[in-house]
């Protein structure tokens, strides 16, 4: 669906009638918050249950008798370790190392799920299908299907509520069930740090299933307060704090890259920058004076620039401006002070061991 040349969601209409504000991203028309504010919908994520629209993210489906070797060899992390029923944050990269997207890989039914950034839908297509020497089958199910995640701490009660069964899934844990004669998958993930689950259906059902939601008393809530949540818990955005100059070392994502499979797309740049070290590396800061920090400022020791920043926003819960950076690896050290620069003055801030927000729901 195209609405002035951006595409729509199949949740456009509802969002109107709602009186969200939409603004373009990543080639579509999305909210970007709702008639009651952010603070309300950060409120509710973090004290009870919001939900967001985020069938923009794009879905692709890898099937076939090597789809196993085939991902092993397309991603960093070991497709080996997920269990049927169960999902893997990964990262796809390109040849030099480089952060081509970071997903959600689900397996269920022998078959791969594989959740994409927006942005990089199309780019990740046709590098999927460039990488494609194996004997599996790629397919491509952003235009058939809806995504909405439904976060906070009352998630699991309200999600009961919805489909008249309990759901007692573990984190990074999927299943799919019947409702109203439509399947639709629910998994155990998000983007927020709280307790969450992530419905992904046909287009024709996630607008019923969102307005039943609404029925129950949960809050619509929009891109603006998203980002607030995901940077508390140092979740990186594509685009700001990852992208293909970036490498998941570098990223402080060492955790998922398994450098003891065997060859994988970037596993020589990786490799040795896992033996001879790296010259920069993304942190936590937040700020001792009262300011907010923005993508593109410059991060400063004393009057030596070392790095510049990513992505700053105000932390709802700190009450204080917080960011992600890179900086020379050498000055890297927890409780450092660091300056920001903002209009040609340095502001106090320290590097922080992240998370920013140490206590949530998301194991619960």
């Amino acid at each position: 669906m195209i609405k002035e040349n951006h595409k729509i969601t199949a949740l456009h209409d509802i969002h109107l009638k709602l009186n969200a504000k939409m603004v373009p991203y990543a080639g579509y028309l999305m909210p970007v918050n709702y008639a009651d504010g952010i603070q309300s919908e950060y409120d509710a994520v973090r004290k009870d249950v919001g939900m967001f629209d985020v069938s923009h993210m794009g879905q692709i489906l890898v099937s076939g008798i090597d789809a196993f070797k085939y991902l092993q060899y397309l991603t960093v992390n070991d497709i080996g370790l997920i269990a049927e029923g169960e999902a893997q944050y990964n990262v796809i990269c390109n040849k030099s190392g480089g952060i081509k997207d970071d997903i959600i890989i689900y397996k269920s039914n022998n078959k791969y799920i594989l959740i994409v950034n927006a942005s990089n839908y199309k780019k990740i297509c046709s590098w999927m299908l460039a990488q494609n020497t194996f004997d599996c089958i790629i397919s491509f199910e952003s235009e058939n299907l809806s995504l909405i995640a439904l976060q906070g701490p009352k998630s699991r009660k309200v999600l009961g509520k919805l489909i008249n069964k309990n759901i007692d899934l573990d984190f990074y844990k999927h299943k799919e069930i019947e409702i109203n004669n439509y399947k639709i998958f629910i998994s155990r993930t998000g983007y927020t740090g709280e307790l969450g689950f992530e419905i992904l259906g046909d287009n024709s059902i996630i607008p019923k299933l969102w307005i039943k939601l609404l029925d129950l008393g949960v809050s619509p809530c929009g891109l603006a307060v998203r980002d607030i949540l995901r940077m508390e818990m140092k979740y990186c955005l594509y685009g700001n704090d990852i992208d293909e100059n970036i490498t998941p070392i570098e990223a402080g994502l060492d955790w998922i890259v398994k450098l003891s499979k065997n060859n994988f797309i970037g596993k020589d740049i990786l490799l040795k920058q896992k033996k001879n070290g790296i010259s920069k590396k993304l942190i936590a800061f937040e700020m001792i004076d009262k300011c907010i920090p923005r993508k593109g400022y410059k991060i400063y020791s004393h009057n030596n620039l070392i790095g510049e920043v990513t992505s700053g926003t105000f932390s709802l819960s700190l009450k204080k401006g917080i960011g992600l950076g890179y900086i020379s690896s050498k000055k890297f050290k927890f409780n450092s002070e660091i300056f920001i620069e903002i209009r040609n003055k340095k502001n106090r801030g320290k590097i922080i061991k992240p998370p920013f927000i140490k206590s949530s729901s998301i194991y619960d």
